[in-house]
């Protein structure tokens, strides 16, 4: 089961949730997600799709991104130049790479987010690589089902019912109301969907789950005009969040990684999903993580990516 399952599994005929509930419930949900893990089941761990957490961003930017990596310069001179790239560097160009090649769109109630990811399992002790193309066609609303495809497993999504949860938002036209200044949001983000406090600071503790929550936002494909380059903008200003130190190789492209590692004590204290970014233009190109099969126990290096995405009238069909 997904982490946002423990959101949205709620009682279809309960109540509305109480701010003091909803509170409650973030932080079982934290405390849970620091447990270590269960024991082998007879199923493949989740890729973490929609529905799904996502992560937040800070306001802070004097506390954000200390770690540079050190890129080499192709001058035309006999030893390369180089300089310091910052993970701010990197998540703000993505930024503005993110409005430059943006596609306005305004997509109906009844139709359809189309997606079609790439996804890599390599064995972290060697082997062939497995490669599955998931395609998916998700519901613009929640209100008709919605097909989705995961490491080639294939179901029907039945509509939200009453009742049924889920922070970030996945309807379009909550979507749509999440502020676009990276401070704002940052804290609507922090309060998952309770009114927000824009003169509170955000807490030290609370950082994980609100990067975590901004991640999940940046995993959809189509998003509202700028809403993905406030994401990149508010991700930057994240204490924790650094560049690894390295370039990579990853599809065609020389990359950038980003990530966050949080306190001692969360489940990202040694790093966790790695954002990658081209090396030129930083545009963001897909995601690396470590991941491990459940019913092997066996561990892979994953990698994935989005090829064609679009929204369209019914499930099946194409853009």
């Amino acid at each position: 089961m997904n982490e946002i399952e423990l959101l949205r599994e709620w009682d279809a005929d309960a109540p509305p949730l109480t701010d003091t509930a909803r509170a409650r419930a973030r932080f079982r949900l934290y405390q849970a997600m620091q447990a270590p893990a269960a024991a082998p089941a007879a199923a493949p761990a989740a890729v973490g799709r929609r529905p799904l957490l996502r992560i937040a961003v800070a306001c802070a930017a004097a506390t954000a991104v200390t770690a540079t990596v050190v890129v080499a310069q192709n001058t035309g001179e006999s030893a390369p130049r180089t300089q310091t790239v910052s993970a701010t560097t990197v998540l703000r160009g993505a930024a503005a790479e993110a409005l430059r090649l943006e596609k306005p769109l305004a997509p109906r109630d009844d139709q359809f987010i189309y997606t079609k990811e790439v996804i890599e399992l390599k064995p972290v002790s060697g082997g062939p690589v497995k490669k599955y193309v998931d395609e998916s066609w998700n519901s613009v609303d929640g209100s008709k089902k919605s097909y989705v495809s995961e490491l080639g497993h294939t179901q029907w999504v039945p509509p939200a019912q009453k009742g049924q949860y889920s922070w970030p938002p996945t309807e379009w036209s909550k979507l749509e109301k999440l502020p676009l200044d990276p401070a704002r949001l940052t804290i609507v983000l922090r309060e998952s969907g309770t009114k927000p406090d824009f003169g509170r600071k955000t807490r030290a503790d609370e950082w994980p789950m609100v990067q975590f929550f901004l991640a999940g936002l940046l995993r959809d494909s189509v998003l509202p005009k700028g809403l993905r380059s406030a994401a990149f903008e508010a991700l930057a200003a994240v204490p924790g969040v650094e560049v690894l130190p390295d370039r990579t190789e990853f599809n065609g492209h020389t990359a950038i990684g980003v990530r966050y590692v949080g306190p001692r004590g969360t489940p990202w204290e040694d790093g966790g999903r790695v954002l990658l970014f081209d090396a030129k233009t930083y545009r963001y190109l897909g995601l690396r993580e470590r991941t491990t099969m459940k019913l092997t126990t066996k561990v892979y290096d994953q990698s994935q990516y989005i090829v064609a995405d679009g929204v369209v009238d019914r499930v099946f069909q194409r853009p």
